[in-house]
């Protein structure tokens, strides 16, 4: 065919030609039926170095919300449209505007399981999401996402050594160690098999406060994130990746969710989800970039011996010299892990130690704290120790928390007077110029500790997607004399400017 032919067949037309004609079909529909021709101007730039989504997304959700109300969507369950649709107001056409609302397009998992059943878009009931002192908790409901709460993080993170082949065989299952004590290490896979490593999988949910009054599924009531990094201390290497949607709170959605009834989390193919075992919870999470340049991926399975830590009283923690500075915060430590890591081409068995801890809020700091530092570690005797601070501009604490479970289950918490952080060795970030305390001392009710960096380049820079950067990486627990009692992660942020979520 001619390329003058192929020009005018409009089987062959480009995507291009397409979604421009779309839009124009669209926007002559929406002249029709009265409305304005285009929706306020809002500068675009690049993620991380222009304006966020939250602060494009006020200028035109209510342009584009008269339109939503109008659009047919009759290949994704029942209508939402008004009795009398506007003419020329059509699916395909909303979607060629959908940049304006500065998305990052994500592609599903073929495997990715749907959700339970059709629904119209509309944001499930919030519930009893407010964050009080008292509040019981319940499980498993309050695994679950609280969507009337501003914020909410699940927080995986942990230590994967290779399986070597001959334990294979005997069941490499972490799951196997004895309740309470940690899995020990097993040496390095013959072949040289590198590890070990680090990782790190976080699903954020920001309640955006916009479109209330609307139905739809592109109404963004939600954003989700996603954080995923492998720290590999035999290669002296630290890669990450991230994701982020908007959502409209429909639990069904194909592509970005989080259920209210238990925790069940898919964004853009990274998953995580829990059930009950029998001995308490059990995580599954697939995450990674092996698509990407990072080329890493994981999918765990991660059992608990012991009920949900309850961290403050009773799951309700402090942030602020203010009562109503909180969240709900519920920690799994010692997780028993195994599963499968592939790498750079290879593909390895892995088992090793893992940590949960799932926290809402309806506030992410007080006003006078520019950041936090935190440890959530598995000792080697089966105990677990966390520990965080609130932060000044001086660097001085605004607050302090945490708590000892010992192995036995036995558990003391920490008040803000009990707890000494102080910063020791520093590492300059050669990417963004911060500079990180890689070790620390920690007084606390349980003992006085020295917490390690066991690589110091385990910088986050997440400016694409919630728009801060922060370090957290893999780190060791030792006591006066040097001696390793356990492993863990540190986390800090508020070191490349206060920490925010754009």
């Amino acid at each position: 065919m001619s390329a003058r032919g192929h020009r005018l067949c409009p089987a062959r037309r480009s995507a291009r030609s397409r979604k421009r004609g779309a839009a124009r079909r669209f926007l002559a529909g929406a002249a029709k039926a009265g409305l304005p021709p285009s929706p306020p101007a809002v500068g675009v730039k690049e993620p991380g170095s222009g304006l966020s989504f939250l602060e494009r997304a006020p200028a035109v959700l209510p342009w584009l919300g008269q339109r939503a109300a109008r659009v047919e969507l009759p290949d994704n369950g029942p209508s939402c449209a008004a009795p009398a649709a506007a003419p020329g107001l059509r699916r395909r056409g909303l979607l060629a505007l959908l940049p304006c609302l500065g998305t990052w397009p994500l592609t599903a998992s073929p495997a990715t399981p749907r959700g339970p059943a059709p629904s119209t878009g509309m944001q499930a009931p919030a519930g009893d999401d407010g964050v009080r002192r008292g509040r019981v908790l319940q499980f498993p409901r309050d695994h679950g996402a609280h969507l009337g709460a501003a914020i909410e993080w699940w927080y995986l993170t942990g230590e994967l050594h290779p399986v070597p082949a001959d334990a294979s065989a005997a069941g490499a299952a972490a799951g196997s160690a004895p309740v309470g004590r940690a899995a020990s290490a097993p040496a390095a896979a013959g072949g040289g098999a590198a590890g070990p490593f680090g990782f790190q999988i976080t699903f954020f949910r920001s309640r955006t406060g916009l479109g209330a009054g609307l139905d739809g599924r592109f109404v963004p009531r939600q954003l989700l994130f996603a954080h995923a990094a492998l720290t590999d201390l035999g290669a002296g290497r630290h890669r990450h990746a991230q994701r982020i949607a908007r959502w409209s709170g429909a639990e069904d959605a194909a592509l970005a969710r989080a259920s209210t009834r238990d925790t069940d989390l898919l964004l853009g193919g990274w998953t995580l989800q829990r059930s009950d075992g029998a001995h308490g919870s059990v995580y599954r999470t697939r995450f990674g970039d092996d698509a990407g340049a990072q080329r890493f991926s994981l999918e765990l399975e991660l059992r608990a011996a012991l009920p949900p830590l309850l961290q403050g009283d009773a799951g309700f923690s402090r942030k602020g010299p203010d009562e109503a500075q909180a969240s709900h915060y519920v920690s799994e430590p010692q997780l028993a892990a195994a599963g499968t890591l592939q790498l750079g081409g290879r593909t390895l068995a892995v088992r090793g130690r893992g940590w949960l801890d799932h926290e809402w809020s309806d506030a992410l700091l007080p006003a006078a704290a520019v950041g936090w530092d935190w440890i959530g570690i598995n000792l080697d005797d089966g105990a677990a120790l966390t520990a965080f601070q609130l932060r000044r501009a001086d660097g001085s604490a605004l607050w302090a928390g945490g708590s000892w479970r010992a192995a036995d289950g036995a558990v003391r918490a920490f008040g803000p007077a009990e707890l000494r952080f102080e910063p020791g060795r520093i590492w300059r970030s050669p990417a963004t110029g911060a500079a990180y305390p890689v070790q620390w001392q920690i007084t606390t009710p349980a003992g006085r500790f020295s917490v390690q960096a066991l690589l110091d380049a385990q910088e986050l820079d997440s400016r694409g997607s919630t728009g801060t950067v922060y370090w957290e990486g893999l780190s060791e627990l030792r006591d006066a004399a040097g001696r390793r009692l356990g492993r863990g992660y540190l986390e800090m942020t508020g070191y490349a400017g206060r920490l925010a979520l754009s």
